[in-house]
């Protein structure tokens, strides 16, 4: 672990990890507050670092001071929520791999409280290191597998990291200016922000760079649609809707925001636009046969849930009570209080 001032997250952090590993790595970058005296009682070795605007840099020697065939990366705002220990110890005797664990993280959207999950690399043998400032990547050939590690995060969760990123990716950009993945945290950092213009310029100059094959490259269209959505340039976000139908088509995050952008292409000029609105409702009955296929969303509920509940606002709004009641009857099984909400007025 790299960490600075990190009191309020540290002790839960390692209380949920201390069971599973042999030795704690600390790697301090100037705190002043109790992080330092907390990481001790944990028995975690802790090294001073001298901060240099490098998160790679602090990760990999952080990994330098580890004497363990293994290592699992956390961050202290970080905590684990569920570990095999039986299934992770049978896959380490084979260290031909990088190790990819559950990070669920939430967020707000629309006032809401919502959970997205990601799987990382995270468990890496002796060895493997670094690269990047920030949005670090672990560099290595190996084969990725996902391992039954979930670690629930709290880090974007009302909390404003953007003076600091922003200063990192940028110096980072200078140094590769056609690199896919910084333009593309560059982009989702000035989406964070509202600064949709920015953003849209490095989600496209991205998306022409991006190999494809890359895991971040669903997260990066649609994140880019939002943001041509957010700014009205429908017919860009319909090339990208075009282009993608087929790579994407199985991506239940990917067919929920065509379910968004087809409902607001209609409302901008519902006379003229009003033959697509058949594509909301198909749109958002593909993301819930794709939650049936249990395939991975990114954003929890795209397949399920948030799905359904749109599908029941789409049939309220056509007075179709009894369809809408249906759906919203099966987002509300999940909990989801505004489908809740809208059953009481049926």
């Amino acid at each position: 672990m790299i960490v600075k001032d990190e009191s309020e997250h540290l002790n839960t952090c390692l209380e949920s990890v201390k069971n599973y590993v042999n030795e704690i790595i600390i790697v301090d970058t100037g705190s002043t507050d109790n992080t330092i005296k907390i990481a001790k009682t944990h028995g975690a070795a802790v090294y001073e670092y001298t901060w240099t605007n490098d998160f790679a840099a602090a990760r990999n020697f952080a990994l330098s001071k580890s004497t363990s065939e293994w290592n699992l990366i956390l961050d202290a705002d970080e905590q684990i929520t569920n570990w095999d220990k039986d299934k992770v110890n049978k896959l380490l005797q084979n260290d031909h791999f990088i190790g990819k664990i559950n990070i669920k993280s939430n967020f707000k959207q629309n006032n809401e409280e919502r959970y997205s999950q990601i799987y990382i690399s995270r468990l890496l043998p002796k060895g493997a290191y670094y690269s990047g400032k920030i949005h670090e990547q672990v560099m290595s050939k190996l084969t990725r597998v996902e391992l039954p590690i979930d670690v629930f995060h709290t880090g974007y969760f009302q909390t404003d990291k953007s003076e600091r990123n922003l200063k990192i990716l940028k110096e980072d950009l200078s140094n590769n200016p056609r690199n896919a993945y910084i333009l593309y945290q560059l982009a989702r950092q000035y989406k964070t922000m509202n600064l949709y213009q920015k953003a849209a310029h490095f989600f496209r100059e991205s998306y022409q760079a991006a190999d494809r094959s890359e895991g971040y490259f669903t997260d990066l269209v649609v994140n880019y649609i939002y943001t041509l959505i957010e700014l009205k340039q429908y017919y860009p976000a319909f090339e990208m809707i075009d282009q993608m139908n087929v790579p994407l088509g199985n991506s239940p995050d990917y067919q929920f925001v065509c379910g968004i952008f087809y409902m607001n292409f209609v409302l901008s000029d519902t006379a003229k636009n009003i033959d697509f609105l058949p594509l909301i409702e198909r749109s958002y009955l593909i993301c819930l046969a794709l939650g049936k296929q249990n395939e991975r969303e990114i954003v929890l509920g795209t397949a399920s849930f948030l799905a359904a509940y749109n599908l029941g606002v789409y049939y309220e709004m056509f007075n179709q009570k009894e369809k809408a009641k249906e759906f919203y009857e099966i987002s509300a099984a999940y909990h989801y209080l505004p489908a809740k909400s809208r059953l009481l007025t049926l």
